[in-house]
């Protein structure tokens, strides 16, 4: 068989238009579509990796921020905590101070009020008894018992001696209107002349003497110039008796607050 050299080598130009046409007008902008498509897939990658690069970026600040935040409530609460024990302890430890104080307070009151009690039924018996006695004495009183008075009021005078006896002198002797004596009673002529002369006798002037009767005086007699006086009656051993019942009864002194805490 023979070779058509001429056809082959049309053909084979016509294959090579061919390929530089497909070339030139297919697979060029074919190509370049791709090109472009791949670049605009790589760009939208990078886009996309950027994207999640920023995401990523901020949700590590998120997170941060959120355990910042997580920190910074549980300090808050931990510290809202510890303010409310203490609060709590010092309202208990007010509490009880007050607690304490007021039985305190009322213990004290209590003490108090039984004492004064105390006192005042000691004091109101202890005057009732010397009442009664004064009473029983008063209506006992007797002449006979008068006239001893005087006896024991004259045994008195001349008994003093001393300084008693100069101060109640001198008063005396500086008494211009006279000195008083008063008794319990109306007293005999008999007995002012026996208590005018014991008075003469025992300080030695004469001086004139004004009566007086004083039933307080509860079966007694005094003398007094002055601002002295001599004197003796049962009032004054009553007195006497009474300042020392007085002072065995009298109460002992409440103890402090700080005595019974000790």
């Amino acid at each position: 068989m023979l070779i058509d050299w001429f056809t082959v080598g049309a053909q084979a130009l016509n294959f090579i238009v061919l390929v530089w046409l497909m070339k030139r007008f297919l697979y060029k902008p074919v190509l370049a579509a791709i090109d472009a498509r791949e670049k605009r897939i790589a760009a939208q990658l990078a886009d996309a990796d950027k994207k999640k690069a920023a995401a990523q970026t901020e949700r590590a600040d998120l997170q941060q921020k959120n355990d910042a935040f997580d920190q910074q409530r549980a300090a808050l609460l931990a510290q809202a905590t510890t303010s409310a024990e203490a609060e709590r302890h010092k309202l208990l430890d007010a509490a009880r101070a007050a607690a304490d104080a007021l039985a305190a307070a009322r213990r004290l009151s209590t003490a108090s009020d039984a004492t004064t009690l105390d006192q005042a039924l000691r004091q109101r018996a202890q005057a009732e008894v010397f009442a009664v006695a004064r009473q029983a004495l008063t209506d006992l009183a007797t002449v006979d018992l008068e006239a001893s008075v005087c006896e024991l009021f004259i045994a008195r005078l001349h008994s003093l001696e001393g300084t008693a006896l100069q101060e109640m002198a001198t008063a005396l002797k500086s008494a211009n209107d006279g000195a008083l004596v008063r008794t319990a009673f109306a007293l005999p002529t008999a007995q002012r002349t026996a208590v005018h002369k014991a008075v003469n006798e025992t300080f030695g002037i004469k001086l004139s003497l004004h009566y007086e009767v004083a039933p307080a005086l509860v079966g007694g007699i005094e003398l007094s110039a002055n601002g002295h006086k001599v004197a003796w009656s049962i009032a004054d051993y009553l007195a006497s008796l009474e300042r020392g019942v007085h002072e065995l009864l009298k109460p002992a002194a409440v103890p402090s607050s700080a005595g019974r805490a000790a």
